[in-house]
């Protein structure tokens, strides 16, 4: 199976990115799946549910959240009534939605799964590798593909849940710093494997904001305005995976740069 998987949708620009061109990678690609993580797709701070709607009928088949994910309020209803949004598995008990969900697609189903990383994050979450585990454990054996999304902010975390998951996970991948790495790679155990997918975004920015307030704030140490997301041609960034259709393994892994400043190569 071929799996598309799009970072982080930074507002305005990474929505119009999204819906201006996803339908037709869709089809040149011949993309059997595709994940997009949504988090920051309103303002710049988590996903409406007019914006998830949006993101969905541009053709993503699963829309992933993060440490926003319920910055945006009606998501707190959207996301019961809309199975195709995934929250992370570790964030508060009493949140709505879930955490991990199958899929099918063409007769086999696809299993989609996130965590929030410990490190260095604003919030304490419980312990994203015991997460993990009951959701591969419960769900896995039942999926012949299986994505994780790591939403984390320390490299070193990251890596450590793509060997954590190696030779059980198709794909792991991490979000949430924006910036895209140079690591894809396929690890011992046939998971392929990206430390951060960047964002679907307007790179002339600081990590998808306008720069001048940013700016400000780093020069001066004194704020003065909120950060408004950038405007600019945003780039889809992420990373495509090819999975063997008899043991779920990854074949391929190809970083993913269409459109905006970062354009590179396509499949």
């Amino acid at each position: 199976m071929r799996i598309l998987f799009l970072g982080d949708v930074m507002g305005r620009a990474g929505r119009a990115a999204i819906t201006g061109r996803l339908a037709q990678l869709r089809a040149d690609w011949k993309l059997d799946f595709v994940v997009v993580n949504g988090e920051n797709a309103t303002s710049g701070m988590g996903l409406s549910g007019a914006h998830a709607k949006a993101l969905l009928d541009a053709g993503a088949d699963c829309l992933t959240l993060g440490d926003h994910a319920f910055d945006q309020k009606d998501m707190l209803q959207y996301i019961e009534s809309e199975p195709r949004i995934i929250r992370p598995l570790n964030f508060s008990k009493s949140a709505p939605g879930k955490g991990a969900r199958l899929f099918d697609v063409k007769g086999r189903k696809i299993l989609v799964a996130q965590a929030l990383g410990q490190v260095f994050m604003k919030r304490p979450f419980d312990d994203p590798f015991s997460a993990l585990e009951g959701a591969l454990k419960t769900l896995g054996g039942q999926a012949a593909v299986r994505i994780i999304d790591i939403h984390a902010e320390a490299t070193s975390e990251k890596m450590a849940v793509g060997h954590f998951c190696d030779g059980r996970a198709s794909l792991v991948v991490g979000t949430h710093t924006h910036v895209p790495t140079g690591d894809a790679m396929i690890l011992p155990g046939g998971t392929g494997y990206m430390t951060d997918a960047g964002m679907c975004g307007d790179y002339n920015s600081v990590i998808g904001m306008d720069k001048v307030e940013p700016l400000r704030r780093f020069i001066t140490g004194m704020p003065k305005d909120r950060f408004n997301p950038a405007t600019g041609e945003a780039t889809l960034s992420g990373v495509m995976v090819e999975t063997d259709d008899q043991t779920g393994k990854a074949r391929t892994i190809t970083p993913i740069r269409e459109g905006g400043r970062l354009q590179t190569s396509t499949p």
